[in-house]
């Protein structure tokens, strides 16, 4: 089945009108620095941000200073505590 040709004509005419002249992309404020920009479909990064504050950050691993035997137990410790903190509450018994 074939269409008929006013509709065809409308569909097209509506396709170009939809790109070039009846809609615009909305202005937004960034959250960083606070420019305004205009939300493009396809932007990369998150849709609050503009497209500077959007690129992706560096990928330098983080440098993590060493830490001695008392560092380590008091952390481990700590972890102990955390962990048996969170066994009690979720494994309590509801009477």
């Amino acid at each position: 089945m074939s269409r008929p040709r006013a509709i065809a004509l409308s569909i097209s005419t509506s396709g170009i009108r939809y790109h070039r002249f009846a809609m615009t992309f909305p202005i937004k404020t960034c959250v960083v620095c606070q420019e305004e920009f205009e939300l493009r479909p396809g932007k990369p990064g998150f849709a609050n941000r503009c497209p500077a504050c959007s690129e992706p950050e560096s990928t330098e691993p983080v440098k993590r200073r060493p830490t001695d035997y008392a560092e380590r137990k008091a952390e481990f410790e700590v972890n102990a505590a955390r962990r048996r903190a969170i066994r009690d509450l979720l494994y309590r018994g509801d009477s």
